[in-house]
């Protein structure tokens, strides 16, 4: 990858983690390019319609231009129509936010979403499309569950950790932590978190497979003083009835094409 490339969406995706928008010089800082570089690329950018500034000499902020490729490109991989009612059943049974993340080689991304009873309807978000952390997520830990002890670290030790801010007080920051996590979920048949990945919230998650492969996952997460482990016990027949139900129609989405490396 030419270094102009590897820059650009470094930059694309570090605007993208921040709306609101970042000035040239903390730009050009934080991802350690020279501010002339930072300026011509952001120049380049802004003359392709990917990135506006807010006002003359103002930040730099994402334009609409990105979201709406995503959301082409997930229109046309078939997968709302694909997802939709399962999510949405899912939803209106637990109440709760209803995710769905994809696997995509090393990565697992969330794509979609529905918000129970409280805002009913498939939906996008603003995380929607970010990576999920997978050392203290439910989604991470029902992806890692499925595959072998050696490539769940691998996983997680390419993304790494992160920092405090990044997770719960709960959160495993070490591999044997982790691990204990892991083997927890297969023997339960999926993955249960509390504090884990912020305070106060708790989720569970369990894998989507098609021929034995993980293609995604399903998640249902809330507060956990409305989801605490036996609520979460209660919906666990529901959620692994839609992963169950999800793999054999995956077929219809192009979105599902690349299944997970290894197995569990």
């Amino acid at each position: 990858m030419s270094i102009s490339l590897d820059r650009g969406l470094s930059m694309v995706e570090h605007l993208a983690r921040h709306p609101q928008g970042l000035p040239l010089t903390l730009l050009a800082s934080e991802l350690d390019i020279p501010l002339g570089a930072c300026h011509r690329l952001l120049a380049d950018l802004q003359r392709c319609g990917y990135v506006r500034q807010t006002c003359k000499q103002g930040d730099y902020v994402l334009t609409t231009k990105v979201v709406s490729l995503g959301l082409g490109f997930l229109s046309g991989a078939g997968i709302v129509n694909i997802a939709e009612p399962l999510l949405e059943r899912l939803a209106q049974a637990s109440g709760e936010l209803v995710r769905l993340s994809i696997v995509d080689e090393d990565r697992l991304t969330w794509v979609a979403k529905s918000q129970g009873t409280r805002q009913a309807g498939l939906r996008y978000d603003p995380d929607m499309g970010m990576d999920a952390r997978l050392s203290c997520t439910s989604s991470g830990h029902a992806w890692l569950m499925a595959l072998s002890d050696e490539r769940a670290l691998e996983l997680v030790s390419r993304q790494g950790f992160g920092t405090p801010a990044e997770y719960g007080p709960k959160a495993p920051t070490t591999i044997r932590a982790l691990l204990g996590f892991l083997h927890a979920a297969r023997v339960r048949g999926y993955a249960m978190i509390d504090e884990v990945f912020a305070p106060g919230m708790a989720a569970m998650a369990a894998p989507v497979f098609r021929r034995k492969e993980v293609i995604g996952v399903i998640s249902i997460a809330g507060p956990r003083t409305r989801l605490g482990s036996e609520r979460m016990h209660e919906l666990a027949p529901a959620l692994l009835a839609a992963t169950a139900e999800l793999g054999p129609i995956s077929n219809a989405s192009s979105l599902f094409g690349r299944p997970s490396l290894g197995k569990g």
